[in-house]
């Protein structure tokens, strides 16, 4: 649906000049890979103004947070961001694991860090894969087979391929598989040979450096100002990593330096990416090997009727995307009175507003794929 307006004041069309156009496109859109709308203002081919409307996929996850007891939560918080579905059910157990004053034991800590950085690189290796086809650059099937050799190995520990449910409040589901960690080694390698592949392909690319060097950019200020974070503001200078920052799970025992670029373009989110995938392989290896020599349990019996201590928490994690936080309230009871969901790809989305104008419209579908979000996560 496209309407014309001429802009406020003007008295009669000048010779030369170009009426605003206002474009409303979506909510079905293929470069946005979700139900999200934008409605634009363009002058001729340049958009003037943007505005990103979220909802259409809204379930309401907060509330039925409320009504569900702790275990149940894990199964609703995990579907959000439907590529880090481990990684969403960290913040929850997290949350409730500090009301309860619990300490995990120390294998499934090392494993649970283990699951999110693989996690992490299936996630990463989707957009890719997946956001450089739209424009033309990567070959299809770029990325399968990496991604399904992860998936596989996530299968064999979890049970799942997409939503996991592996996490327990104290723990792990389960202990990891007979020659598991074999496997995750075969997987690692697999892929950390790849890599060159994506460098090549992608980043290397003419038509993708063209589509992407100088394309929307964003500074170091706006990335505060929107309360934007993950590879999105490493790009833009901004080096803040909760696993360096605010370790949790093993991360305090691992080195973590923040990948960062200054450009602040599409083509500098890709390059983050893809370094962020090298140094996550490297923290699976040291992960792997640490687990190879820590025997004992992974999770601790928990009463029948599950009942954390009345008080507040916030628990956050460096997701794919960017941070999780979950903002915990109980009052004693089974369930929640409140818990909170602050998700990465709501504070990315809505810096579209500053991004786009500027830029023509064939820019759009360059800077949608670099902005890392999934509309699952912006709606809740």
């Amino acid at each position: 649906m496209t309407e014309r307006t001429v802009g406020i004041g003007a008295a009669a069309a000048v010779p030369g000049e170009t009426e605003d156009t206002v474009l409303a496109i979506g909510p079905q859109h293929p470069s946005a890979h979700g139900a999200l709308r934008l409605r634009l203002t363009l002058d001729g081919e340049r958009i003037v103004a943007a505005e990103p409307i979220v909802g259409f996929l809204h379930r309401g996850a907060e509330k039925l947070f409320e009504v569900r007891d702790y275990r149940q939560i894990i199964m609703l918080a995990n579907r959000h961001d439907w590529l880090s579905a481990f990684a969403n059910e960290l913040g929850v157990v997290l949350a409730v694991e500090r009301m309860l004053g619990m300490a995990v034991p120390e294998r499934a800590v090392w494993a649970r860090t283990l699951l999110a950085e693989l996690n992490r690189v299936l996630s990463h290796l989707m957009f890719l894969s997946v956001h450089p086809l739209d424009l033309g650059s990567a070959p299809p099937g770029l990325g399968v087979a990496e991604r399904e050799e992860l998936r596989t190995v996530l299968e064999e520990a979890t049970g799942g391929r997409m939503h996991y449910m592996f996490n327990r409040v104290g723990g792990l589901k389960e202990d990891l598989p007979e020659g598991w960690l074999d496997h995750v080694t075969r997987a690692v390698a697999a892929v950390r040979r790849r890599l060159p592949d994506y460098e090549e392909r992608i980043l290397a690319d003419p038509a993708f450096r063209e589509r992407t060097v100088g394309i929307g950019r964003l500074g170091r200020e706006t990335i505060l100002q929107y309360g934007m974070t993950g590879p999105i503001a490493r790009a833009s200078g901004v080096a803040f990593d909760l696993r360096r920052d605010d370790p949790y799970l093993a991360y305090g025992e691992l080195k973590v330096t923040p990948v960062t670029e200054t450009a602040g373009d599409c083509h500098a989110r890709f390059r983050v990416l893809l370094r962020q995938v090298e140094q996550s392989l490297t923290l699976a290896e040291e992960c792997t090997a640490r687990l190879r020599e820590l025997p004992g349990p992974v999770n601790q019996r928990l009463p029948k009727v599950l009942r954390v201590p009345e008080g507040h928490t916030y628990a956050w994690t460096e997701s794919p995307l960017g941070v999780n936080g979950y903002y915990l309230v109980s009052r004693g009871d089974t369930t929640p009175w409140r818990l909170k969901l602050r998700s990465a790809s709501f504070n990315n989305v809505q810096a579209l507003r500053e991004v786009l104008p500027g830029h023509t419209v064939a820019d759009l579908v360059p800077i949608l794929g670099s902005m890392f979000f999934v509309v699952g996560d912006i709606d809740k």
